[in-house]
């Protein structure tokens, strides 16, 4: 956990130390001016400033503006009666980890204000107490306008990030759901059939093999066939499921080319794929099932696969100089059909062309926004 005075990043002793020589090396130049009494009194200002800070770091409600007033007043009362001005950036961290725009900006702007007038007015009553302790002074002053700003930033990129790590959480979620809807769908308008079929041709048979066996046989035949093909759309529905990684289905295909006697051409570089899961898995699968056309319908003789990776999309060409895009049409639509719906769940995209053979370019984006993936499983229900 991060400790409250962390100021530098992953260096929680050395913010440490730095506090440490905000809150004592001042004082030297209290001591040298103040009686024992106004030592006494600017000692006990300090430790309730000390209480107040520690209420407004660990106040998660409206109470941490009330904090931070407090402290506004100690400072400037420290500032004005003691020219001791450090404490304003003490007050300048706590703004810092204010979530809210609005109050984070009138707590900024009136920190900043009365502490420039503060200042001001002191080294009018205080001159020469400030004026031995210049450059301690500007660079406090430079704190409060600064370090706030500083803070909040990186409060907003924290939850940001955050918000974004449950988008991925609940994108996972919904991935999984469409997953089991098409499982679903699948085993309903395939297997279910054919198993249908299968208990009414054996009921059929079983009447049959005491009046004629020949037709019985046949429908036992038929029946073995149809549990072949129910087989054969399991395999393939698990196989489906399957996650499988981009550069291990760039290595099967490579496999696959060489044993086609297809020159083989790859241009890209794997390592700076960075992508979600299911980017990588539609990804491959797209890989795999346009190789897949490329042997078996193109009749070319070379194939090359590129890839490239920006900070919005992914692109994937698999390019041959085959027969063209209007034999693959024919002969490899429902290939396509699944690869465009699997594209579309993720807003990806793909395009043919024919230009001395076949270049399919495969268009995905990295993100994948929290609505677009809701409002698709929305559809999926209704359709349900």
């Amino acid at each position: 956990m991060k400790k409250w005075y962390t100021i530098i990043p992953n260096s929680p002793w050395l913010s440490l130390y730095l506090w440490i020589i905000f809150c004592l090396l001042p004082f030297f130049s209290l001591f040298k001016n103040a009686s024992a009494t106004e030592i006494g009194v600017a000692g006990m200002l300090v430790v309730i400033y000390v209480i107040f800070n520690r209420c407004s770091a660990m106040s998660r409600s409206g109470l941490l503006y009330m904090w931070i007033s407090f402290e506004m007043v100690i400072s400037l009362v420290m500032t004005v009666f003691y020219g001791y001005v450090y404490l304003a950036i003490f007050t300048a961290f706590s703004i810092g980890t204010i979530r809210r725009p609005v109050g984070f900006y009138i707590m900024y702007g009136l920190h900043v204000g009365f502490t420039v007038i503060a200042t001001g007015v002191t080294f009018f009553l205080k001159f020469d107490v400030l004026f031995a302790q210049l450059p301690f002074v500007i660079f406090t002053l430079i704190g409060v306008v600064l370090m706030p700003f500083t803070l909040y930033t990186k409060t907003r990129r924290e939850k940001l990030e955050g918000q974004l790590e449950t988008a991925k959480d609940r994108i996972a979620e919904l991935i999984v759901f469409e997953e089991r809807q098409r499982i679903a769908r699948d085993l309903h308008d395939t297997l279910g059939q054919k198993l249908s079929m299968i208990g009414l041709k054996s009921d059929l048979a079983a009447r049959l093999i005491e009046r004629d066996k020949e037709q019985a046989l046949t429908e036992i035949k038929e029946i073995r066939q149809t549990a072949s093909i129910a087989l054969k759309e399991v395999r393939e529905l698990v196989a489906n499921m399957r996650t499988t990684r981009f550069e291990d289905e760039l290595t099967r295909v490579s496999q696959i080319l060489r044993a086609a006697e297809m020159t083989f051409v790859f241009d890209g570089d794997i390592e700076t794929l960075d992508v979600p899961p299911l980017v990588e898995n539609v990804l491959s699968m797209c890989l795999k099932e346009a190789v897949t056309n490329v042997v078996k319908h193109s009749n070319a003789t070379k194939c090359e696969i590129g890839f490239h990776q920006n900070f919005k999309e992914v692109y994937l060409v698999v390019r041959d100089n085959g027969d063209g895009v209007t034999l693959k049409n024919k002969k490899t639509g429902n290939g396509l059909k699944g690869m465009q719906e699997r594209l579309e769940f993720i807003n990806g995209s793909f395009k043919l062309e024919n230009d001395q053979g076949t270049a399919l370019t495969v268009t995905i984006p990295v993100a994948i926004t929290h609505q677009d993936v809701t409002e698709k499983v929305d559809t999926l229900y209704n359709k349900e």
